[in-house]
């Protein structure tokens, strides 16, 4: 049996309720379907151990996950650590270290989701955003200039380079054409942003022409968010830069009817260093410690992770069980209309885990 070693980092907040709960999911995969083994290690890091020992993680953190085969993050940040600390003490660096260069983020209306929005004709929300996730726009790099002047300034710095937007863009057409799906979209502003985002659009050009067989067009990022509400139907793959891949895919979470809800993967797709799966729905401090946190996002990340990990039949079992649950409407967590708690979802979704695995 393959042995698959996971580096488990609850985080803050809700992070630790569901990152909790959901482990369960993976020892009841473990038990039904003979697929895989998980030894999974999990560490304190985050926002209290930032207010214990000044830093988000120990000075060899991403040494101690280096080796692993895969990482799992719960939520990222707390009130008494700033965000930008936060953040940038854990997670920007296993993004970096790792080249995690490829954030994927699917927004599809699984059944029994109730998206907020009036669907006619038979139309479906199912498309991914593709979003650059080492460089632009959070790339960490600015200065404070006359700081305490009356002229003080601050400059924020974007960084795109060649290699950066152009493995992102490929791999959006990479990823279409292996879907067998017909269109990509780029999210642009490059008639405000005259260097970043023009030479953004001028690399999306160039890659396009190598995929004929694909519908390629860019639409500026204000005009797309706006798309998402009034036709979300339309799009099937979008490439977004950092901070756009950011703000779009928390929209289109919101399309499904609760910002818990949505899974994200951070890929090295080459398989160099170990890829990193997490919820969007951030820490959400206001019901930490309630037991209501939803855990779809965290176990829909799972599902993702064993995708990339090529255990594509306990992918499949764990998202048929998930989807059973949800469409059945009885197990849901106060954001979805309902009253159940983290523990009593899970619980249902392991019990339909091993429905589906008996003989």
């Amino acid at each position: 049996m393959r042995k698959i070693i996971i580096k488990a980092i609850p985080g803050d907040g809700v992070g630790i309720e569901v990152l909790g709960e959901s482990l369960r999911v993976l020892s009841t995969l473990e038990q039904c379907h003979a697929g895989a083994r998980f030894e999974v290690d999990t560490l304190d890091w985050g926002c209290g151990y930032y207010l214990r020992h000044g830093s988000m993680m120990p000075p060899d953190g991403l040494e101690v996950l280096k080796d692993c085969d895969s990482i799992l993050l719960g939520a990222i940040g707390f009130p008494g650590v700033p965000d930008h600390v936060s953040v940038g003490g854990l997670l920007l660096p296993i993004r970096r270290e790792f080249d995690q260069y490829v954030n994927i983020r699917p927004v599809k209306l699984l059944d029994g989701l109730d998206s907020p929005l009036k669907l006619t004709g038979g139309h479906a929300i199912d498309f991914v955003v593709l979003r650059e996730n080492s460089e632009g726009e959070y790339c960490g790099r600015g200065s404070i200039r006359n700081e305490g002047g009356p002229d003080e300034a601050v400059v924020q710095e974007s960084w795109f380079t060649r290699t950066g937007v152009s493995r992102i863009i490929r791999y959006a057409f990479e990823y279409a054409a292996a879907q067998d799906l017909g269109s990509v979209v780029s999210a642009t502003k490059s008639n405000a942003l005259n260097y970043s985002m023009v030479y953004w659009d001028k690399i999306f050009d160039e890659i396009r022409h190598e995929y004929p067989q694909i519908h390629a067009r860019s639409i500026y990022v204000d005009a797309l968010a706006g798309f998402f509400v009034l036709k979300p139907h339309e799009f099937e793959v979008v490439v977004a830069s950092n901070l756009f891949g950011d703000i779009l895919t928390d929209l289109g979470s919101a399309l499904l009817g609760s910002i818990g809800i949505s899974p994200s993967a951070n890929i090295n797709p080459e398989k160099r260093y170990p890829s990193m799966f997490e919820p969007i729905h951030g820490s959400a401090p206001d019901i930490a410690g309630t037991g209501v946190a939803n855990p779809v996002g965290m176990i829909w990340s799972m599902a993702m992770m064993l995708k990339h990990l090529e255990l594509p039949e306990m992918e499949q079992l764990l998202m048929q069980a998930l989807g059973d649950v949800l469409g059945t409407r009885q197990a849901r967590t106060p954001d979805l209309g309902g009253t159940s708690t983290t523990k009593e979802v899970v619980d249902e979704v392991c019990t339909r885990i091993e429905v589906l695995a008996r003989p």
